[in-house]
């Protein structure tokens, strides 16, 4: 059997480029995989803070895990305060994490970054959240505000792992 000129180029076309798509998905997968520290199931404590002074505090439940062979994150978040449902994902083609989060009150999306073991969500200019461990072994999130040039706390919930 004869192979065409047309058919034989498009063969070695889909060979040259296909190791370019298993590359892309390692990317994503080895980007999901530097937020291995945020998994788990979560119990602790949730502060809420206004002007730097604790003003509520209550019980905090968290759930993080993979889901879609590792490709996004999932976060369920109860709290005393607030009910959230987050996914986390790499895109390859912005080569930027987003933080997509869903409440009572809408969603959104930001753009987030993994520096220096720490995963931080930029609301805004002036608003970041920031993931990390503790060095107990815990699990710690906290919100902070550009007031005047100088980062204020406004929440901050830790935990320890149940599993």
């Amino acid at each position: 059997m004869k192979i065409s000129f047309v058919h034989k180029y498009f063969f070695q076309a889909v060979l040259c480029f296909a190791p370019l798509g298993a590359f892309s998905q390692q990317l994503q997968q080895e980007k999901m995989e530097q937020l291995q520290f945020m998994t788990g199931e979560w119990v602790g404590t949730s502060r809420i803070y206004e002007n730097g002074m604790l003003t509520r505090e209550g019980a905090a439940y968290e759930n993080i895990q993979y889901d879609l062979d590792t490709g996004i994150l999932v976060i369920e978040l109860n709290t005393a305060f607030l009910q959230l449902h987050t996914i986390i994902y790499y895109d390859e083609q912005d080569e930027q994490y987003y933080y997509h989060r869903f409440s009572q009150k809408g969603a959104a999306r930001y753009p987030a970054e993994y520096r220096d073991g720490q995963f931080m969500v930029m609301k805004d200019e002036n608003t970041r959240f920031i993931f990390g461990s503790t060095p107990d072994g815990g699990f710690r999130e906290y919100g902070e505000q550009r007031i005047n040039g100088v980062w204020t706390k406004i929440f901050e919930d830790t935990f320890i792992n149940t599993q």
